[in-house]
């Protein structure tokens, strides 16, 4: 029988719970679904681990859940020399699409669209915020920042730009590849990551073709900004508060 509560549980697997017996454990805990983040894993593991949800819930007699949390368009600086270096307040740090090592003075930022969205002004977040860089001027290839807040960046940090809404598709082709094979698997959700305007939630549906309901998670400004027309188009909403948070204030 269903579990009689409004509020659902959901609870990521990982490598400590990819087990008959935690997986088990975890749903008579009062896990209603389970999140297969596609972000790690490869499709033997993935493929695995929904395997024995499956058996949980024949066992049980039960119904449970399987969301499948693609990876989205995450934006990473590229590799250091010496593997970290430590910005200062105040100095002049380049992002380019140079494919040589990052030193105290530059980094490659593999992401020609970037480039192409900033302006001077424009806001830079690395490290899920740690490091604040505002662009003082930039071209086709590049941006020379000014570092607002300093800290130490290393091998292949995430980067947010809040600013502006990126020319990026929402979905990658790592992402396309993923949705058909848990499509296939037999997953309940599908949850699309960064999304910044409804046509990002169209194309998933149109690839789904029914397959999977569609989450779509508010990470980027851009997203709230369009939140009732993303809604509109969406089955679901999560707030994932995580990249929000580096994105946005507090108020």
């Amino acid at each position: 029988m269903r579990r009689l509560r409004n509020v659902k549980i959901v609870a990521t697997l990982g490598p400590a719970s990819n087990d008959y017996e935690t997986i088990r454990a975890l749903f008579e805990a009062g896990a209603d679904v389970f999140r297969l983040n596609m972000s790690h894993g490869d499709h033997s593991e993935i493929r695995e681990r929904h395997s024995i949800i499956r058996r949980v819930e024949e066992d049980l007699g039960r119904p449970i859940g399987i969301l499948a949390d693609l990876q989205g368009p995450k934006l990473r600086v590229g590799t250091f020399a010496n593997g970290e270096e430590e910005l200062t307040e105040g100095q002049i740090f380049r992002l380019d699409l140079d494919e040589a090592e990052g030193n105290a003075e530059r980094a490659r930022l593999p992401h020609p669209e970037i480039f192409e969205a900033l302006e001077i002004g424009s806001h830079l977040l690395v490290n899920d915020g740690k490091i604040r860089l505002k662009v003082v001027k930039c071209g086709k290839d590049f941006a020379d920042c000014e570092v607002l807040v300093g800290g130490t960046i290393s091998n292949r940090k995430g980067v947010n730009v809040p600013d502006v809404v990126l020319p990026l598709a929402a979905l990658s082709d790592k992402d396309r590849k993923d949705l058909e094979f848990v499509c296939e698997l037999g997953v309940d959700w599908l949850a699309l990551s960064f999304v910044q305007r409804p046509e990002d939630v169209e194309e998933a549906r149109g690839l789904a073709r029914g397959r999977a309901a569609i989450l779509s998670k508010i990470e980027k400004p851009a997203a709230v900004k369009s939140f009732s027309e993303i809604l509109a188009v969406s089955d679901g909403i999560m707030v994932a508060r995580g990249d929000l948070g580096v994105e946005l204030p507090v108020q």
